[in-house]
């Protein structure tokens, strides 16, 4: 289990993420048009996934607008933000967001969050998702992970960046 905090009271999460050098778990999410989101699909490209709470939430929704504009410039990627949000308020958002760039995927009745230990366990918001990306290469490896430490915090574009350059 993660140790992270949420407005500084501490929280855990299910596990930890996938180790750098290890195959990313297999996922189906479900996407906005309420057809699959697999990483079975996403084979042979790189993958980003941007993890975060909900997106009626105001650093949330910026990190969805942070990726979208990275993913523009992003070959063989592909970037894909998760959360429990249903899919028809991920479409409202990127919908009403001009989002083209990246995939949303609802977690909503999956065990991704199990999968990649990112649910949070406990505090006010026990059963959303914790804000973290995991990075892998074309072959499925995780190449990069960043768990936010405090999940009303940005993740470090940045460092996202570098991991793909």
């Amino acid at each position: 289990m993660a140790s992270i905090t949420f407005q500084n009271t501490p929280v855990t999460t299910a596990g930890e993420l996938p180790a750098q050098g290890s195959a990313l778990p297999a996922f189906e999410l479900v996407g906005q048009d309420l057809a699959p989101v697999a990483s079975a699909h996403l084979a042979g490209r790189r993958v980003v996934l941007n993890i975060f709470p909900s997106l009626d939430t105001g650093t949330c929704a910026m990190s969805v607008r942070k990726f979208n504009e990275i993913a523009a410039g992003l070959e063989n990627t592909v970037v894909v933000c998760v959360s429990k949000d249903l899919p028809f308020a991920q479409a409202r958002f990127c919908g009403a967001e001009g989002i083209e760039n990246v995939v949303a995927g609802s977690a909503f009745r999956s065990s991704f969050g199990e999968d990649l230990g990112v649910t949070m366990q406990d505090g006010p918001l026990a059963g959303l998702l914790s804000r973290a990306v995991v990075i892998t290469d074309a072959d499925g490896k995780v190449v990069y992970t960043q768990q936010v430490a405090e999940v009303t915090e940005e993740p470090d574009y940045d460092a996202a960046q570098a991991a793909l350059a």
